[in-house]
């Protein structure tokens, strides 16, 4: 017997004329990929020219046509999935391909972006370790990742706040961005002067300005 033929994966595809790139977005954990955090994101991503692409990881995509929730699949799954939807765009012929996402989704881009040997990676509030478990590293790949990538990360970031990243072991390929005083979502305190709409904007143009580099 053959391999395995991976099945397809439903696509939302988002694009403006004249599209310069493709960068491909999974959801985080808990929240869809037509969260409102992802909707704007795409939106200032489309209006720089960008083509977006977005899917669900089969247990999310089961909560839309069920409503029940259930925890993310297993690792090798999520893999899996993100691998499958870099084929579809692959086979779509769609250049520069960069993959990310938030959160989770990102992570898991994180791990399956050397295999596929995409144009860039992009991480949308990386989670670094669990929250309130700043030993449990999550960046052993990420000391050795030759893929080039952004990390857009907020600076009270529960998952890895700007003190703790500073400490880690990078690739030379990694750049983090760090967006002020924002939480996961990148979203600011009233105090700081700054709002969640003005890091996400600015989230946008760091994203196509690294597009456009690669």
């Amino acid at each position: 017997m053959g391999p395995k033929r991976r099945e397809n994966v439903e696509l939302c595809i988002d694009e403006a004329p004249r599209c310069r790139a493709t960068v491909a977005l999974a959801h985080g954990a808990g929240a869809p990929m037509d969260s409102e955090f992802l909707e704007e994101l795409t939106a200032g991503l489309v209006a720089q020219q960008l083509r977006v692409v977005r899917f669900e990881f089969p247990y999310m995509a089961e909560r839309r046509t069920t409503g029940r929730k259930k925890p993310p699949n297993r690792e090798p799954v999520l893999c899996e999935t993100w691998l499958r939807v870099i084929e579809q765009l692959e086979a779509a012929r769609y250049k520069k391909i960069v993959i990310g996402g938030k959160s989770m989704g990102g992570r898991i881009a994180s791990l399956v972006a050397d295999e596929a040997q995409v144009a860039g990676l992009v991480c949308l509030g990386y989670p670094f370790h669990p929250t309130g478990r700043p030993e449990k590293l999550r960046t052993a790949h990420l000391e050795s990742l030759r893929t080039p990538t952004l990390i857009l990360q907020g600076e009270r970031d529960p998952f890895g706040n700007r003190q703790e990243v500073g400490g880690y072991h990078l690739s030379s390929a990694v750049r983090v961005h760090w967006l002020a005083d924002g939480d996961h979502s990148f979203k600011p305190r009233k105090s700081s002067g700054r709002t969640q709409e003005q890091n996400i904007a600015e989230a946008v143009e760091a994203t196509a300005s690294f597009v456009e580099s690669l």
